[in-house]
């Protein structure tokens, strides 16, 4: 096989992953009873807009209203409901607003009305609004802290569920007393609803004290007023979160829509799971060892197969040392360097959403030529990998993967293709 049908195979995998979570397809399936009253749509995650596009379109009669908000660059129209833009990873000031909308919506409902939470991946950061003690300057302080430590994504969003006054069931406390009902397009490892866009409609069993030790174990210093409101028990809560939590697209179902699509390239799939968690460039290693057992020894299965998993892994910046690049094009470029050229061994990895971190690519692909044309450019490719500069490296072999802002979410799709 060459590099351009290998290519062809990853990029075909890589799309029916994605396109099983987009929302056109799965909202309407999914939709509850129609309110006797009105329909209020909230929402907030890089998917959100085209969510609330699919629930506006599937609903003409009904009385629809609502504020969602999404990243820059991924919104859509959605008739009815508003859709705003804000900053991911950290919050900026349109998050603050988003959300001080979003809970303004909220005010005046009855029991007749219905109140639809669309949340996914990146909910966190695009609505923020502070527990009271607190500024949007001390979350984004926390996030940028957080997102350089290492920590993984149940322990950021357990922090920033105690700085957030929506978050951690609050939005939905503040519904009461209409009917709520959450689809969730889950981007997380073990798709636990808490953990999508912090929970902003999910009862929260952790504590401020647990918030703190998350911060203490990564060594993030810290604000008085962060300090001040951790060290505070529990209050006692407004409104217990109410309503219906349906997930309705998550890594496990993209996993399974990835390997259907091997079986009809003529290649046998193993998911190998999808919440994998850990270093990227130390996934990566192990990655390759079992791409090297299916080569070699045709264990656990023989070739031709793909290798798929999927989870959220994480990049340690050490030093300070941050060049341009996200999780998937390190755990890439950790896989070329690991593999040394191995003959017949192609992969992709790439986030769901269609941007890798903060860079305008959704990943890349490596080829058993990688290093060797890297070297004939004179990069190093160890040395990249040291300097988290990734995304310069597979740039300059024009070997990114675009895809451009998915409009869904379930997180990472990775898929080594061995023959």
């Amino acid at each position: 096989m060459n590099n351009d049908r290998a290519a062809e195979i990853l990029h075909d995998v890589f799309k029916h992953a994605v396109d099983s979570a987009r929302p056109g397809p799965v909202i309407p399936p999914v939709l509850p009873q129609k309110p006797k009253g009105r329909c209020v749509v909230v929402g907030a995650g890089k998917a959100s807009a085209a969510m609330a596009a699919a629930v506006d379109a599937a609903w003409p009669d009904v009385e629809v209203s609502g504020v969602v908000v999404t990243r820059y660059g991924h919104a859509v129209p959605a008739g009815r409901i508003r859709i705003l833009e804000a900053s991911h990873p950290v919050s900026d000031a349109m998050s603050e607003t988003a959300a001080m909308l979003i809970v303004e919506s909220l005010r005046g409902l009855t029991e007749d009305d219905l109140v639809l939470a669309l949340m996914s991946g990146g909910g966190s950061a695009l609505m923020a609004l502070p527990a009271p003690g607190l500024t949007l300057a001390d979350k984004q302080a926390i996030t940028r802290a957080l997102l350089h430590s290492g920590a993984n994504i149940r322990e950021m969003n357990l922090v920033r569920r105690h700085l957030s006054a929506v978050k951690g069931g609050k939005l939905a406390a503040m519904a009461q007393p209409a009917r709520v009902v959450s689809l969730i397009i889950s981007d997380v490892p073990g798709d636990n609803p808490s953990d999508v866009a912090s929970g902003p409609t999910v009862a929260d069993s952790t504590t401020p004290g647990d918030a703190l030790k998350v911060l203490e174990r990564y060594g993030i210093a810290i604000s008085e007023a962060v300090r001040d409101v951790l060290s505070k028990p529990l209050p006692q809560p407004a409104g217990t979160p109410n309503g219906e939590i349906s997930l309705i697209a998550t890594p496990a179902v993209a996993l399974r829509a990835a390997a259907e699509a091997a079986r009809r390239h003529g290649i046998t799939p193993l998911i190998l799971g999808d919440a994998i968690e850990g270093e990227s460039r130390e996934a990566a290693v192990v990655m390759a060892g079992i791409a090297k057992s299916v080569k070699q020894h045709s264990q656990p299965l023989g070739a031709p197969a793909l290798l798929l998993s999927g989870g959220e892994t994480t990049v340690t910046v050490r030093n300070g040392r941050a060049g341009k690049g996200g999780r998937n094009t390190e755990f890439l470029l950790s896989l070329a360097c690991a593999l040394q050229g191995e003959r017949g061994i192609w992969a992709v990895a790439g986030d769901s959403d269609g941007i890798d971190g903060t860079e305008d690519t959704a990943g890349a692909l490596i080829y058993p030529d990688t290093l060797t044309r890297g070297r004939l450019q004179g990069l190093n490719a160890a040395s990249y990998l040291d300097e988290h500069d990734s995304y310069s490296y597979f740039h300059a072999l024009d070997d990114l993967l675009l895809t451009g802002p998915t409009l869904t979410n379930v997180n990472d799709i990775r898929a080594i293709l061995i023959v």
